[in-house]
């Protein structure tokens, strides 16, 4: 029998539980419970092994010498590496042990990837490439000079806004007739009161009276033709002209 095998037997001979061992010798019970495997190893070197040895021996009435000498044959420094023995010291750790590679494990990821890297390299291979047509833009119409500016006869300052008229009574009336194209026309008396402001359309007669001064300014003059208290003017000018008149009651 081994030397842990002797001290559990005489421990149940003498009707002890490894607590109650424990209590009587002061050895804890997780360390009883490995010397009784033969462990050793936790008991911090040979010389506290040997006191542990000869208390337990005590206390179940037991020879200490029959521990001492099982001790001796098989844990004794002679029959010992000395690897054990600096373990035991706690000069060094107990040594890991190696966890071993599997070849087959690495055989098979191997194969995985070789096995991936061919799939790719087919799909690759096999890959049609698209051809992507880049949309040219559309050229825009030209725009003939005709479209792009107005033309000047055309021009108003308050072309949108609706014209503006005034009563035809006083001492001086403006007769204004579009015969050969329309014209924007503005006009205003002494006092700066608007007394027409609009487009005259090509055939169309616009009649401006005031009893002072009728000042008038004309986009288009050589569209219009004048005539002012009954009495016809002459060319007012040529077409796209811009002109001012002023008229008064000596007109």
């Amino acid at each position: 029998m081994s030397l842990g095998s002797v001290i559990s037997a005489s421990r149940n001979a003498a009707g002890m539980s490894i607590d109650q061992l424990a209590e009587v010798t002061s050895v804890r019970p997780g360390l009883l419970r490995e010397m009784e495997n033969d462990n050793f190893v936790n008991c911090g070197g040979e010389t506290y092994a040997r006191g542990h040895l000869r208390n337990i021996a005590v206390a179940l009435k037991v020879n200490p010498e029959t521990f001492l000498s099982l001790y001796i044959e098989e844990q004794s420094v002679e029959h010992r590496k000395i690897q054990d023995l600096l373990t035991e010291t706690n000069v060094m750790r107990p040594p890991k042990e190696k966890n071993n590679v599997s070849w087959k494990s690495l055989a098979t990821i191997s194969l995985a990837c070789i096995v991936v890297a061919g799939v790719a390299q087919i799909v690759i291979s096999n890959s049609k490439t698209v051809t992507v047509e880049l949309m040219r833009p559309t050229p825009s119409p030209s725009v003939s000079p005709s479209e792009s500016a107005p033309s000047v006869e055309s021009a108003s300052p308050s072309a949108n806004s609706e014209p503006v008229e005034v009563a035809m009574t006083g001492a001086i009336v403006v007769e204004i007739t579009a015969s050969r194209g329309k014209s924007w026309i503005f006009a205003n008396d002494a006092t700066g009161k608007t007394l027409f402001s609009g487009q005259i359309q090509l055939g169309s007669t616009r009649t401006i009276a005031s009893d002072a001064i009728i000042s008038l300014r004309i986009g288009n003059a050589g569209a219009l033709d004048l005539t002012v208290n009954g009495k016809k003017m002459d060319s007012l000018g040529a077409n796209g002209e811009v002109v001012n008149l002023s008229f008064d009651e000596n007109s």
